[in-house]
């Protein structure tokens, strides 16, 4: 059986289990398509050798519906067995570092306002406050 497994940086890991019978395999081939329109990625067409067992794509668009095909390469006259296809779809990543960034600069705001606060209160204070010993006009 074919896995997508999706990780957090964007990349996807597939890992598969040898066809059975394992006899005459030569490796296996790798295709990928893009929301059912052929297209061309880092993983179109790739051949693998037979004693592979997982392919990592490193950069796999968010929102997008991918769908990869494993194909057993088996030496003749034996039939090539069925290709095992798996469908994902990854999870935007833009969407999630607007939030981190966003939530980075609200907190630095917050900061800078807590001190600009802080500091009036002691210029108010210290600076601005009439001179305790000066002496008055009668």
């Amino acid at each position: 059986a074919l896995v997508a497994n999706v990780l957090r940086n964007g990349s996807v890991l597939l890992q598969w289990a040898p066809p059975r019978p394992a006899a005459g395999l030569r490796g296996f081939a790798l295709n990928c398509s893009w929301d059912g329109t052929y297209t061309r990625f880092p993983c179109d067409s790739v051949e693998l050798g037979a004693a592979c067992r997982d392919y990592l794509l490193p950069e796999a668009h968010g929102s997008v519906r991918y769908r990869l095909c494993l194909q057993p390469r088996v030496a003749p006259p034996r039939p090539a067995p069925p290709a095992h296809c798996v469908e994902f779809r990854v999870e935007p990543a833009a969407m999630r570092d607007i939030v981190v960034a966003m939530t980075a600069v609200g907190g630095t705001i917050c900061v800078m306002l807590v001190f600009i606060c802080l500091l009036v209160a002691y210029i108010t204070e210290n600076l601005m406050s009439p001179a305790a010993g000066a002496p008055r006009r009668a």
